[in-house]
């Protein structure tokens, strides 16, 4: 078993930065898969970023590129979502998730997720 649990969320004006952390516990991170997905109220969890095992491997929704940086320090067993340039659409709560197999893109992929935390930007 895997427990998640995301922090680092609050409340930002356009055109900050925010850097969303992942910490788990109960297992290793080093074998999974781990991504970050968000979701707004009434709307499906989308996916926004996703990165190796190893960290050798990036993957990122048009969302996401240019503006966000997934990046995992299996070391401390967590993982990183560096947001810039954030915009008012960009508020949601955000997901971290662990996986081992299947497309990491999508949700069913994920066998572990944290609780979420909320990510808010006033314009």
């Amino acid at each position: 078993q895997v427990q998640l649990v995301e922090s680092g969320g609050g409340l930002v004006q356009t055109g900050d930065s925010l850097t969303l952390s992942c910490a788990a516990s109960g297992s290793s991170l080093s074998t999974y898969v781990m991504g970050w997905f968000r979701q707004t109220p009434g709307k499906e969890r989308d996916f926004a970023a996703a990165i190796s095992a190893l960290g050798t491997l990036t993957d990122y929704a048009d969302l996401a590129k240019g503006r966000f940086t997934i990046s995992r320090d299996n070391a401390k067993n967590t993982v990183y979502l560096q947001m810039n340039s954030l915009k008012p659409e960009d508020t949601a709560v955000y997901f971290c998730a662990a996986g081992t197999q299947g497309p990491r893109r999508r949700i069913a992929s994920y066998a572990y997720w944290g609780q979420g935390t909320q990510v808010t930007v006033s314009s």
